[in-house]
Parts: structure tokens; C-alpha cells; sequence
């Protein structure tokens, strides 16, 4: 099965390692029929003494930190109203867009255009799908987070098992664009 033999300049942290093994093992068992348990990575450093690219010794890149963490964090803050915080790991240029509805750039819109839809929404989160955006120059990495929506509605209703989509697009740690398809107009009273 298939071995991969990867090089890096010292300096990245064992999480950064981990991540960056599991993400070649996904993209090697996208592409052939080879379950994770038979990829192996082995990463290989090299002091920054030791590294030369264009006559220079080089320093190595920074590690993003993971998209999906920065996905979930967003979210729980967003529920949480904690709009400062959310509003922190926006990038310039953030929309958010929604079905039928203008695309919106500021967390404000949300709520505003979500108080006449229901008193309160909250995510249960089934799954967290991390997808490269490869060749792209506007993202670094594509989020997608599934699963139900539960709340109330205006009248203090209570509803839920909602079925909901996000789809994030992350430019160097930052959300860029939010697309959000879920059932609420189909089962709002």
C-alpha cells in the first residue's frame, strides 16, 4: 500500500504533524482504494542549516491553525451571541448567504433578518467535513458542518430535527463565506 516519504524544516509542532499526516492520508484514500490503516507517512525534519531552496536557507511557513476547531468555535459563539468573538475570525471580504436572501457581510444582518423567523435556533452538529480548496486563490480549506437545527418559534413554539448545511470557506485561519441551506421555511408554521 502506499508510503509516503514527507521532508520539513524543524519547527512544527507535534499537532501540526498530526494533521498535515492525516490530511495526505485522506487525500491518498481519495484517490486510491486504500483504507487509512495501510498509508504510511513518514515525515522526515531538517534543521533550518540543513534546508536551502534559491541559494538561501529558509525558515519554514506557519501553520494555519485547523479549520474545523476555528468552524465550531464560530458557531458556539454565534449561538452564544458572542458576537465579538465570532466577528474575530471573520476575513475581509466575509459574506454569509442564505437561500432567497440578498448575501449579508455583517453578523448583525443575521439577527436581524432571523427575529421575525424564530425566538432563538440552536445547531446540533452531526458531522464536520474538511475539504482542501486546491488551485483556488480565494480559500484555503472548505468546511462543511451538517446536521438538525432545534429552537423555538416567535409564538415560543419549541421545533426540532430541522435538517441544516454550512458550507465555509476559510482564507489563512479566517472565514470568508458562510453558505447556509437548511428546512426551516419548509417547517415553519
Amino acid at each position: 500500500m502506499p508510503i509516503v516519504q514527507m521532508h520539513l524544516i524543524q519547527g512544527y509542532d507535534g499537532d501540526t504533524k498530526r494533521r498535515l499526516g492525516e490530511a495526505v492520508t485522506d487525500a491518498i484514500g481519495a484517490v486510491i482504494a486504500a483504507p487509512p490503516e495501510a498509508v504510511t507517512v513518514m515525515i522526515s525534519e531538517h534543521a533550518g542549516e540543513d534546508y536551502m531552496r534559491g541559494r538561501m536557507h529558509r525558515s519554514p511557513a506557519p501553520a494555519l491553525p485547523d479549520p474545523c476547531a476555528i468552524v465550531r468555535a464560530y458557531l458556539a459563539e454565534m449561538e452564544a451571541r458572542a458576537l465579538d468573538a465570532a466577528r474575530a475570525r471573520l476575513g475581509e471580504g466575509f459574506t454569509m448567504r442564505f437561500p432567497s436572501v440578498a448575501p449579508m457581510t455583517m453578523l448583525e444582518e443575521l439577527i436581524d433578518w432571523s427575529r421575525p423567523r424564530y425566538r432563538f435556533v440552536k445547531k446540533t452538529i452531526e458531522a464536520v467535513d474538511l475539504a482542501p480548496a486546491p488551485g483556488t486563490a480565494s480559500a484555503n480549506a472548505i468546511v462543511y458542518v451538517t446536521g438538525t437545527l432545534h429552537g423555538e418559534w416567535p409564538d415560543g413554539t419549541p421545533f426540532e430535527g430541522i435538517r441544516f448545511i454550512d458550507r465555509f470557506e476559510l482564507t489563512d485561519g479566517l472565514i470568508t463565506r458562510q453558505d447556509v441551506w437548511n428546512d426551516i421555511a419548509e417547517e415553519r408554521p
